[in-house]
């Protein structure tokens, strides 16, 4: 926060760069590429750059779910624009 006070009593005349502004600059938003684009327009995802989850082996697992599993199955109605109304 002290660089962005101490660069508007310079005189900065731009704020903080987002993702969202700048004209001629593409800041992303750190996600990373995956693959690489042809010269036809196309896309080859490269599988070495795709992310991969390990996720291990809960059978044995003495923690509990959150939600018991024999809970039953119950409906919900939709919403409707009676709920959003004013009551009078």
């Amino acid at each position: 926060m002290q660089e962005v006070i101490r660069g508007l009593f310079r005189g900065a005349k731009r704020g903080v760069l987002t993702s969202k502004k700048g004209r001629n600059f593409y800041k992303g938003n750190r996600t990373g590429s995956m693959g690489r684009h042809t010269k036809h327009g196309g896309y080859v995802i490269d599988l070495d750059k795709v992310r991969t989850f390990v996720v291990p082996d809960m059978t044995s697992c003495e923690l509990q779910p959150y939600v018991s599993r024999r809970t039953g199955k119950f409906k919900v109605d939709p919403p409707t624009s009676n709920l959003f109304s004013k009551a009078e």
